[in-house]
């Protein structure tokens, strides 16, 4: 018996698990399969409605009680980079940016594990091995880059070594960073900030108007520093709009502030525009 995909993607949703952002809370997930000839239709489309894509998956909070984790993004065209900005790009002047198919090496892989144990060792990557590594940078259905940045070489070193690396979805209308890691002995360099900085120049040079940082969570020391950016937009109350003074939001919980599941279902967007609850 020959089985084919439903027409439309199927949404469920995870069970509650402890939040990796905010302490005493329970996070929730809803999310749907990214498989088939659509795939990239289908990640542009939830993309601009607060999804975000691991592998072959795209998901979104759905907390019971709880809208704290808002989708972010950067207006590539209105961004002006502050004065610690320049100084971490002037910092980092001498990386080398080298981007390629998605394709996990043991060099990123040695990277990964130092910066996980440096500042995440408790974190849900924590245990991740090697072969997990690859699945993450390589199972993509959709057009993805590894974006490496490597430093010049020191103390006798024959070849670059490797600094950071991006793994970056391209989307119609930006550039998705899907996720990040770097040496954390040069932390004081500003890495992180480094790389969305020219992921920025990325999208400029490429004539697409936006970066997506993944989610920001008032309230979390974690996700604080995107907040740091200009012309950052947030994905707030089902429409995108200037964060404008990041105080003003908050993570507090109230069990009217997220829609039932099968509402929030209702209200997403296919990409032929149709609604799947019309």
């Amino acid at each position: 018996m020959r089985h084919t995909l439903p027409l439309a993607p199927q949404f469920y949703v995870t069970a509650p698990q402890p939040c990796p952002y905010l302490a005493r809370r329970m996070e929730r997930k809803l999310f749907t399969a990214l498989q088939g000839d659509n795939a990239e239709l289908l990640n542009d489309a939830l993309s601009k409605q607060g999804f975000r894509r691991s592998q072959n998956v795209l998901y979104r909070p759905a907390c019971a009680d709880c809208s704290a984790c808002l989708s972010a993004r950067i207006r590539v065209a209105d961004f002006q980079p502050n004065r610690s900005q320049r100084k971490a790009r002037a910092r980092n002047s001498d990386l080398r940016r080298q981007s390629s198919a998605p394709w996990a090496t043991e060099e990123q892989y040695a990277l990964f594990r130092r910066y996980l144990d440096s500042r995440h060792a408790n974190g849900g990557m924590a245990d991740m091995d090697i072969f997990e590594f690859a699945a993450m940078i390589e199972e993509t259905p959709i057009r993805s880059r590894v974006v490496e940045y490597s430093a010049e070489p020191t103390h006798g070193e024959r070849r670059r070594p490797l600094i950071a690396v991006s793994l970056t979805d391209i989307l119609d209308d930006g550039l998705s960073m899907v996720y990040s890691f770097y040496d954390p002995d040069r932390a004081r360099s500003s890495l992180g900030s480094y790389i969305i900085l020219d992921h920025i120049e990325i999208a400029r040079e490429a004539g697409l108007p936006y970066v997506y940082l993944g989610y920001w969570v008032p309230g979390s020391p974690k996700m604080g520093y995107k907040s740091n950016f200009d012309a950052l937009e947030i994905f707030k109350n089902g429409h995108w709009q200037d964060i404008g003074d990041p105080d003003s939001h908050t993570g507090e919980t109230h069990p009217l502030s997220v829609a039932p599941i099968a509402e929030q279902v209702a209200r997403i967007t296919l990409p032929d525009t149709q609604p799947i609850g019309g």
